[in-house]
């Protein structure tokens, strides 16, 4: 069982993860520190394997994990044969707060 299923790569936790970096820069100007990353999880994952999943896959330390679920919506739509009726999907979001200096790119393998 996978235990992250894709990262959010969306214009808004883009501008999450870039105004983390840049409120916590160090007087230096090296690199950013306490980056947030959100990741689409398995709803049946706690937060311990959700954190041991990351550090594993990305070789990164976490710090934090806070995680939300989001219910499905119901969804309904008239068509010619009469109304039909359906559910979204539940999902599992994770937001994961790395260690100071860490760093995850998801587009390093694009080619």
């Amino acid at each position: 069982m996978a235990i992250l299923i894709k990262p959010i790569v969306t214009e808004k936790m883009t501008n999450l993860t870039e105004k983390s970096s840049q409120a916590r820069k160090k007087k230096d100007g090296s690199a950013p520190v306490n980056c947030v990353y959100g990741f689409y999880v398995d709803p049946s994952a706690n937060k311990i394997q959700i954190k041991k999943a990351v550090e594993e896959k990305f070789g990164v330390s976490v710090v934090n994990v806070n995680t939300l679920n989001r219910a499905g919506k119901n969804k309904s739509r008239y068509t010619k044969k009469g109304l039909i009726a359906g559910r979204t999907a539940a999902i599992k979001k994770a937001y994961v707060t790395l260690k100071d200096g860490d760093q995850i790119d998801f587009y390093a393998n694009i080619n």
